[in-house]
């Protein structure tokens, strides 16, 4: 028995500090994981309100084409935002007039007349995007 009590007297706790050095790093690891999923959460929220905003753009874009509100004079304003300022800003405005392929049209003296759309979306954080979409539209020559 005299051998069992000098082999306890020489441990002094040393179980004890090395479980509290494993549960520390332990710890470590735990926290920079959490910040590590946190941070990778965000930026997969800003690739989300990213692509709404540029959703929000095209949409814009189309809406603008749909209206058939084609002025050569004027510029034409589209919107639909809602009370936080998300959504789309569109704007349609005449650039110029090019007469179509000759002899393309046998009925009447024809002239396409050109536009540009261009269009804003916003959606969360901030996130905007902006896009420019060009047509034209056949008509009568010498304007509408």
């Amino acid at each position: 028995m005299n051998l069992i009590r000098a082999r306890s007297d020489r441990q002094h706790g040393a179980a004890l500090i090395v479980g509290l050095i494993l549960l520390l790093v332990l710890t470590l690891l735990a926290v920079s994981g959490m910040s590590t999923a946190t941070f990778e959460l965000t930026m997969a929220g800003n690739t989300q309100f990213s692509q709404n905003a540029f959703q929000n753009a095209e949409t814009g874009i189309e809406v603008a084409l749909q209206s058939g509100d084609f002025n050569t004079l004027a510029p034409t304003d589209v919107e639909a935002l809602d009370a936080d300022g998300h959504g789309y800003v569109a704007q349609i405005e005449f650039q110029s007039t090019t007469a179509p392929f000759d002899g393309a049209y046998s009925i009447g003296s024809f002239s396409a007349y050109h536009f540009d759309i261009e269009s804003a979306g916003v959606a969360q954080r901030n996130a905007a995007s902006s896009h420019t979409q060009g047509f034209y539209v056949v008509g009568p020559a010498g304007g509408p």
